[in-house]
């Protein structure tokens, strides 16, 4: 069996710590967001990719979900005691892996190829693949009409509600990655992480060929809902998608899902939306998602597998 998920952000990694338990690294591929991509203090950071390599590799830090346990920040610092913007808080042993990728990236070596030194090093045997090797920026649209990069609407300004849409144009002109169409030509099943639908998802789908890849697949499409209880669990997944005029719900996502997706599981919380998912076309399961320990991920990362299962066999 070949599995390959689609992921971003803090939920996707969580939920990866489970998948691996249950996936042989030889049959996983992981495909990551590379639209929040962004240089920071002359350096490429790649916050997705980093998040979910750091995760899988035990090195996150647990309170904030990224970054390094145990890192220091005198480069930031003294950065920020020179005048410099500091409101995007990169350790220094996270800066020594984005001046590993920058340096690379001069030398003419493809993001691609540096994400696999990156996760070598880390010493993942799991293989990770950067959504595309072009830039592909994300765009937060604002209710003043101004347009800022996602980093900066998340981590600057602190996500606020005054969201009109989203600008994934870099994303719908570029090419997926070396190695991305082959996965997902190649795969058995193929899961959508519990991640923010906008802006962690929605890149991968924007980018050229991909949902065609995936229809032409005929793999069974199994997603998780990053909504709880009519809110996301981490992050500002609730007003991006007021912003696009999609509900806040697991109903919501999974409408916002269901042109290519098909099944979709929802936590107990939202039992009572089963119904209306599987109204959507979409076969629903109802267990246990919010991910407090690696077996509540285990267990869901199982869920999600027999649901594709079943799905095939109405194939």
């Amino acid at each position: 069996m070949s599995v390959v998920a689609l992921a971003g952000g803090v939920g996707a990694a969580r939920f990866l710590k489970g998948l691996v338990r249950v996936v042989p690294a030889d049959a996983l591929t992981l495909i990551v967001n590379t639209g929040d991509d962004r240089e920071f203090y002359g350096v490429h950071v790649a916050p997705d990719l980093d998040i979910v390599t750091y995760t899988l590799a035990g090195a996150i830090d647990p309170e904030k979900g990224y970054g390094l346990a145990g890192d220091t920040f005198q480069v930031v610092d003294t950065l920020a005691g020179y005048g410099h913007e500091a409101w995007f808080r990169l350790g220094d042993r996270d800066f020594a892996a984005c001046l590993h990728r920058t340096l690379r990236l001069r030398d003419g070596i493809g993001l691609s190829r540096i994400t696999d030194e990156i996760r070598r090093a880390q010493g993942l045997e799991i293989p990770l693949l950067p959504m595309s090797e072009a830039a592909c920026p994300t765009y937060v649209r604002l209710s003043d009409g101004s347009s800022v990069h996602f980093e900066e609407y998340l981590a600057r300004d602190g996500a606020p509600d005054d969201v009109t849409g989203v600008d994934l144009s870099a994303a719908e002109a570029a090419d997926p990655a070396p190695g991305v169409l082959d996965a997902i030509a190649g795969a058995d099943t193929i899961l959508v992480c519990p991640s923010n639908p906008v802006v962690s998802i929605g890149p991968i789908l924007a980018l050229r060929g991909l949902k065609a890849a995936i229809a032409a697949s005929g793999a069974p499409v199994v997603g998780v809902s990053p909504i709880i209880g009519g809110a996301p669990v981490k992050g500002p997944a609730d007003r991006l998608l007021r912003g696009l005029g999609v509900e806040v719900s697991a109903r919501g996502v999974a409408g916002f899902y269901r042109d290519w997706m098909h099944g979709f599981v929802i936590d107990e919380r939202d039992a009572a939306l089963a119904a209306d998912v599987e109204a959507l076309g979409l076969r629903c399961k109802v267990v246990d998602t919010l991910m407090r320990d690696v077996g509540v991920s285990e267990s869901l990362a199982r869920t999600t597998l027999t649901l594709a299962d079943q799905i095939r066999g109405l194939a």
